[in-house]
């Protein structure tokens, strides 16, 4: 969670991110369910900039927190005035802000990175076509393949956050489950009344007849390109999803069966269910693939009944591994993205980066690995298409205030600081600095380094703490736990004494 957003999530606890919303409905000035939003994905300086000058709220009665809905009520007019307290010339939309995020995929022009991957979220027409009018750039449409497809019922699980906002989320879903021909009919039709917005087919076969079959079928749609889905974890039949991305020679000859079959570009979506990404990406590249998108979702299991010891979801009782997405992949995406992006031959492929993203701030993680474009579904089953435009937002305003002129400018900025193990310095110490000002005492810190770091706190006569700094390894983990944010990093380098 990015620092802005640490700063307005106590207040915004208990807000709904309504659709429709009471509060706006209400409210004679603004509409403060957009600015909560943005808010809440932390493009708050977008909201600042919306929020009429002088700010309303101070003298109003606000009916909107009377409207709310929430059961604990939001304090709307305390987030608003926060929120006006950002606003600097330097926020201020600009109609030639827009032209930031333009970029390509594959040469192919697209308004902005912001796509949704191959999923439920771009199953068909209607549902793209509202994805389009929302601000996306483009979709990767839920995966087509030859095969008869009957999905589980139930077929998601979840965990979520103190919040109640999803943190990681299971499904054993598989791929479209509409006809060839309608999915085709689909393809037509979006290109026909969105031609300048990007249409990723994704296609799986199970022989490189199916392959080709499906790869000449789409390109006659118009599709802008194909992704090859080697990593699907739910699939049925023997020889699909990431049984096959975990093979890198049958990753190199069903791409170079595509590939042979079209004349649109190709890219292949990679499996995380594997020790390293490499071996395959670099097996796609022989193959003739474009570029590379990754990571698909991991294998997993999640959240038992204590009652009946059934897993979640579960069917007739009984559950399945299946494909693990959300906040909690987010790491293990960004990884995978890094390491793809340091291989020299694999680097000058387009790479799409998918895995946890919900902000801006995610989306830029990928992007300074080396991503060129980013990919979402999980966030948009939990709050809709209309996170995109805090996706652009935020993001246009970060690169105005850095002074950054082209999106593509992000790309690879953070892949240098990414370095072996043996790389990192080990011969001095950052100690911690304690605000004793703010402190409130609870001795957490004193108790997380007693029992799970180097003993070097103990809690002084007013309950704050006080390090002992012979003992003190600069491991930082009393500034990770520490409630009250009272515990920061010195900033100060000392080296390390002699043995």
């Amino acid at each position: 969670m990015g620092i802005s957003r640490v700063i307005f999530r106590s207040d915004m606890i208990h807000c709904l991110i309504c659709e429709n919303a009471p509060c706006t409905a209400a409210c004679p000035h603004m509409d403060p369910a957009r600015e909560l939003r943005s808010i809440w994905f932390a493009d708050e300086n977008t909201a600042a900039a919306r929020i009429p000058d002088p700010v309303p709220c101070a003298d109003c009665d606000a009916p909107c927190e009377k409207a709310c809905i929430a059961s604990q009520g939001v304090s709307i007019r305390k987030l608003m005035m926060k929120a006006a307290s950002l606003k600097e010339p330097a926020f201020l939309p600009d109609p030639g802000d827009d032209d930031l995020l333009k970029t390509d995929i594959c040469g192919i022009p697209v308004r902005n990175p912001f796509l949704l991957s191959s999923s439920v979220v771009g199953s068909t027409y209607d549902m793209c076509a509202r994805a389009f009018e929302a601000g996306w750039a483009g979709a990767a449409f839920k995966t087509i393949c030859l095969m008869d497809i009957h999905e589980a019922s139930p077929r998601f699980s979840c965990i979520k956050s103190d919040t109640g906002s999803i943190v990681a989320f299971k499904n054993i879903e598989q791929l479209s489950d509409h006809a060839l021909v309608e999915n085709l009919d689909a393809f037509r039709r979006l290109k026909r009344d969105y031609p300048d917005h990007f249409l990723l087919a994704s296609i799986m076969g199970r022989n490189e007849e199916e392959w080709a079959y499906l790869a000449e079928e789409v390109e006659k749609t118009g599709a802008d390109a194909l992704e090859l889905n080697f990593s699907c974890p739910n699939m049925t039949k023997e020889g699909t999803g990431s049984d096959v991305g975990q093979v890198p020679e049958l990753v190199e000859k069903y791409t170079r069966a595509v590939k042979n079959a079209c004349s649109i570009p190709v890219i292949a979506k990679l499996t995380p269910n594997v020790t390293s990404m490499s071996e395959a990406a670099l097996a796609a590249y022989r193959g003739g693939a474009d570029g590379i998108a990754a990571i698909n979702t991991i294998k997993s299991l999640m959240v038992m009944d204590k009652e009946n010891f059934e897993f979640s979801p579960h069917v007739k009782g009984k559950t399945a591994v299946g494909g693990l997405s959300g906040e909690t992949v987010k790491p293990i995406a960004l990884r995978f993205i890094a390491e793809i992006c340091e291989h020299p031959e694999i680097r000058n492929l387009h790479i799409s980066g998918m895995g946890g993203i919900e902000t801006w701030e995610d989306a830029l993680e990928f992007m300074a690995l080396g991503a060129d474009t980013v990919q979402v579904t999980t966030s948009v089953m939990e709050y809709g298409y209309r996170i995109v435009e805090d996706l652009c937002g935020g993001l246009k305003c970060f690169m105005k205030l850095q002074g950054i002129k082209h999106v593509s400018e992000l790309t690879g900025m953070s892949l240098r600081m990414v370095v072996d193990t043996s790389e990192i310095e080990r011969d001095t110490v950052i100690y911690p600095k304690f605000i004793h000002a703010t402190c409130i005492g609870c001795e957490r810190c004193y108790v997380s380094c007693r029992d799970g770091g180097h003993q070097a706190i103990r809690p002084g006569a007013d309950r704050k703490p006080i390090l002992d700094a012979k003992r003190c390894v600069g491991c930082h983990l009393c500034v990770l736990i520490c409630p009250s944010g009272s515990i920061v990093s010195s900033g100060i380098r000392v080296k390390k004494k002699c043995e």
